[in-house]
């Protein structure tokens, strides 16, 4: 279970996203990742600086986090953002396992600036043959020797 939400951090990524966009480094997104009511990790977008195209605020906050605390899950963390998280980056807390997120603008307030994942969101609801980036699977057998590999490793770090 997460704490009561502190506007403080979220103030935090706030002042971060407006930063970054006053400096020129990048867009107008901004987060932190918060544990025991510290923060662990903040971080902004960084696509065109970084040339990234996945370094979004959040993304860049979760890697800084699990780097900072030496693990790859953020159980019993917070995620506050300046604006509600992109479907990566939401896939990105659930990956983490982010315990809750705070964020300030709504995907419709980023859509109005020019930020619009309207079109990602339709995409992933069409079945995977009509939408515009086509994905066909090949060599199914032969990709199967990694996961064989991995059902019959010792060694392996269940995630």
């Amino acid at each position: 279970m997460s704490a009561a939400p502190n506007p403080e951090f979220l103030r935090r990524a706030i002042a971060l996203a407006t930063q970054n966009v006053a400096t020129g480094a990048g867009g107008p997104f901004a987060a932190l990742i918060v544990r025991g009511g510290a923060i662990v990790a903040e971080a902004v977008n960084t696509v065109t600086a970084g040339h990234d195209p996945t370094a979004h605020a959040e993304v860049n906050a979760i890697r800084a986090a699990c780097k900072a605390l030496g693990t790859f899950t953020l159980a019993g963390c917070e995620l506050y953002a300046s604006c509600q998280p992109c479907p990566m980056c939401l896939a990105a807390a659930y990956w983490a396992r982010i315990g809750a997120i705070y964020y300030g603008c709504s995907a419709a307030d980023a859509a109005h600036a020019g930020f619009d994942d309207a079109f990602l969101y339709e995409e992933f609801r069409k079945d995977q043959s009509a939408r515009s980036l086509p994905a066909t699977q090949l060599l199914g057998e032969e990709a199967w020797a990694s996961f064989a590999a991995w059902i019959a490793s010792a060694n392996k770090i269940e995630y």
